[in-house]
C-alpha cells in the first residue's frame, strides 16, 4: 500500500510540476517546482524510513513549497 501511495503522489507530482508554467512568474515557478519536488522527496524518504508516504509527501511539499518561492523571487529580482 504505502509503495501505491508512494507512486500514485510521484505522478501527481510530475504532472502538477509540468501544467501552467508559462504564465507564471519566477517566484510562483520556484513555489510550484519546489513543491513538487519536495513531495517526491519527502513521500520517498517516509517510504523508505517506513513512516506514511503521504505525510511524507505533504511536509516535503510545504518545505519545497517555501523554499522554490524565495529561490524563484531571489531571481526574479536578478
Amino acid at each position: 500500500m504505502k509503495t501505491r501511495c508512494a507512486a500514485g503522489i510521484l505522478a501527481l507530482a510530475l504532472v502538477a510540476g509540468g501544467i501552467g508554467c508559462a504564465n507564471m512568474n519566477k517566484t510562483q515557478q520556484g513555489a510550484l517546482s519546489g513543491a513538487a519536488l519536495g513531495a517526491v522527496a519527502g513521500a520517498g524518504i517516509a517510504a523508505i524510513a517506513g513512516g506514511y508516504a503521504g505525510w511524507g509527501a505533504l511536509a516535503g511539499a510545504g518545505a519545497g513549497a517555501l523554499a522554490g518561492g524565495i529561490l524563484g523571487n531571489e531571481a526574479a529580482k536578478r
